[in-house]
């Protein structure tokens, strides 16, 4: 007995002496907690048959399907859109439906929505700016289940319609047609995603939201009802989209998707163009300056003209008309070796080779490289508009401010073509992670304007890692936090933070190839589905063979900050080529690896990369360094890689 007790002295006497010593290692200046930072109990949630743990969907994965059949008309006296709305909702989910819910997004103009009613006194970019006469019309609902047809008195709240259905969905490929009778009054401002721009040779009429649509049903939430309100974006099924829009015969209709009957919409000259500029790398002028408002530019003198445009596996569409507008295009190529097109249309307060004279190739261009670089646009055609919306995005269409010039254009075109990858192929969901669209394109677009005409635009997203400290620094929202949550003056992290801790990830933590291997296959697994944060996260951990859980916990989930502090510098021994001994302190509750750089008084740089395990046991670490004479000066983070808040404790000098 008496051996048996000193034996379990001996044993919990070793095992406590590393605690006692780490214990006397802390310092009272840090914030940092090594439990905090790698938290064991951090996202733990296991994988199951619809989201693999691996990060890819599930074997059992399933999505629901809607397609889309429009016929719409443009009323330009009274500034009104008038449609029927066709739906084919496809139940692919394991359980039975008893009503559908639709998205009534022009519902946000009406004076009494939520939107209007949470909207600062002193306005913002996203408000309805006092437009009275908003609101959508629903004249008429109805349903098809197995040949019987139900009139739906629909109901609805705020910006969302229920139909409660007569009948019940079975699940696992059940279907039942919709159809819906609209209006609405076409918003001046239309808190900056769509509206009317008024030009010298007529309005610029930007039309988005403009029809009820499907909410997503899904494998997390369910029916996903959060009401449109303004800053936070879509979350869209995927589908197929037959749709005729009916303007006045002077005008020039853009759309997302292919025109169907240009023979009736577009004059022989403007076909034979349009054929060139399909054969053409360089901008071909479809319809010139001269050609605007001209009888002759259009194959109908007066009444109206229905334009017919298809895009398939699409989750939205939107569309432009306008009597003013000049139209330049040039050839797409794919890395396949498929071709498309890219077009610009503006009014000619925009002409100019230093605003939209050069959009056609801002457009073709970013396409190119995104297709080449994550995923291959997989439609046919895209168009850049000049308009009222600062900037915008829909498959296959941006809607970009017409007086913005040069870099300030190819960075707004480049940023909302971007969009088509994330969140039109890759489909999460931005009414509620706003910084997995808007991140994730800010990141790849900074590659973009490396790239264009050799780096004429340069990178506009992390030139300096200090911006994203003091962002940092200043922020009081998480990137997790909803956007009708996040204070206005603070949603630009949702771009920048997450576009500089990707770049973090990439350049710090895993390495290019690592990082764009698992990223890459992120794209590719998610494309046309619907992924959530941990999917993501699972993804990249998977892909990259990395446990990133303490940097999506501190960079997504907190607000945490960064401040790494040289505390002590000695040489190891008399001899200096034992070498010299540095001590470094983790400050604040931010983790991330050490760059340290160490200059002898023989001119000899030293360059060296600590893991961010060397902060799992405590807020202090001390590292030896091989030198050869004394060390002179030693530095943290000498290239700013890292998003560090004081750097005035990250040099020593002898």
């Amino acid at each position: 007995m008496r051996a048996f007790s000193r034996l379990a002295f001996i044993l919990v006497t070793c095992a406590i002496g590393p605690f006692a010593v780490q214990a006397q290692e802390q310092h009272p200046e840090t914030n940092y907690n090594q439990h905090e930072a790698f938290d064991p109990g951090f996202f733990t949630q296991s994988g199951n048959m619809y989201r693999s743990a691996s990060g890819a969907p599930g074997p059992a994965y399933w999505q629901n399907k809607v397609n889309y059949e429009i016929h719409a008309t443009l009323n330009e006296p009274d500034t009104t859109l008038t449609g029927e709305v066709k739906i084919h909702y496809l139940n692919n989910s394991p359980d039975s439906l008893h009503y559908l819910w639709l998205q009534l997004d022009q519902n946000l103009f009406e004076p009494s929505s939520r939107g209007a009613a949470t909207t600062p006194i002193s306005g913002d970019r996203f408000d309805v700016k006092g437009y009275t006469k908003g609101g959508e019309h629903i004249q008429a609902v109805e349903v098809v289940y197995k040949g019987r047809t139900y009139k739906i008195e629909p109901v609805i709240s705020d910006a969302r319609m229920q139909l409660r259905l007569p009948v019940t969905m079975a699940p696992k490929g059940d279907a039942i047609d919709v159809k819906v009778s609209y209006s609405f009054s076409i918003p001046r401002y239309g808190a900056d995603r769509m509206g009317r721009l008024y030009t010298k040779n007529g309005v610029v009429y930007e039309l988005a939201q403009w029809y009820p649509r499907m909410c997503v049903y899904d494998d997390i939430k369910g029916w996903n009802t959060l009401p449109y309100m303004g800053l936070g974006e879509f979350y869209l099924e995927y589908g197929d989209f037959d749709y005729y829009v009916t303007v006045p015969a002077s005008m020039i209709v853009a759309g997302s998707g292919v025109l169907q009957n240009p023979e009736d919409v577009l004059t022989k000259t403007q076909q034979q163009r349009l054929k060139k500029a399909s054969g053409s790398d360089s901008t071909v002028t479809i319809v010139s300056e001269s050609e605007v408002g001209s009888a002759a530019s259009r194959p109908a003198a007066k009444g109206n003209l229905t334009w017919h445009f298809k895009m398939n596996n699409s989750r939205d569409i939107a569309w432009s008309a306008s009597n003013a507008f000049i139209w330049d295009a040039a050839r797409v190529n794919y890395p396949s070796g498929r071709k498309g097109l890219a077009s610009a249309v503006y009014p000619v307060e925009s002409k100019g080779v230093h605003r939209y004279g050069r959009a056609a190739q801002y457009l073709k261009q970013s396409i190119e490289f995104y297709s080449r670089h994550y995923f291959e646009f997989p439609w046919d055609n895209a168009t850049a508009v000049a308009g009222v919306a600062l900037g915008m995005e829909y498959p296959g269409i941006v809607f970009c401010m017409y007086n913005i010039e040069d870099g300030n254009l190819f960075h707004d075109v480049t940023h909302e073509i971007g969009h088509n990858w994330f969140p039109m192929i890759v489909g999460s969901n931005e009414r509620r992670f706003m910084w997995m669209d808007e991140g994730m394109n800010t990141f790849i677009n900074s590659f973009a304007s490396n790239w264009f005409n050799g780096g004429e635009y340069g990178d506009t997203t992390n030139k300096d890692i200090m911006h994203i400290a003091q962002v940092i620094k200043s922020s009081t929202s998480p990137l997790i936090t909803a956007p009708e949550n996040i204070g206005l003056s603070d949603y630009g992290q949702y771009y920048f933070k997450t576009a500089a801790g990707l770049k973090i990830l990439r350049n710090v933590v895993l390495g290019r190839d690592r990082f764009d291997y698992a990223f890459k296959q992120y794209i590719h697994d998610w494309a046309f589905k619907h992924p959530q944060p941990e999917d993501f996260f699972r993804s990249m951990n998977n892909g990259a063979g990395e446990d990133l859980n303490w940097f999506w916990k501190e960079w997504v989930y907190k607000t945490w900050q960064l401040d790494q502090a040289i505390t002590e510098v000695r040489q190891a021994s008399n001899d200096l080529k034992d070498g010299c001994l540095v001590t470094i302190l983790n400050k604040e509750k931010m983790v991330m690896p050490v760059l340290v750089q160490v200059t002898e008084e023989n001119g000899k740089v030293t360059d060296i990369k600590l893991p961010v395990e060397v902060w799992q046991r405590g807020a202090s670490w001390t590292f030896k360094v091989n030198t050869t004479s004394a060390v002179t000066k030693v530095e943290l983070d000498p290239k700013h890689d890292l998003p560090d808040g004081d750097r005035n404790n990250n040099v020593w000098t002898k």
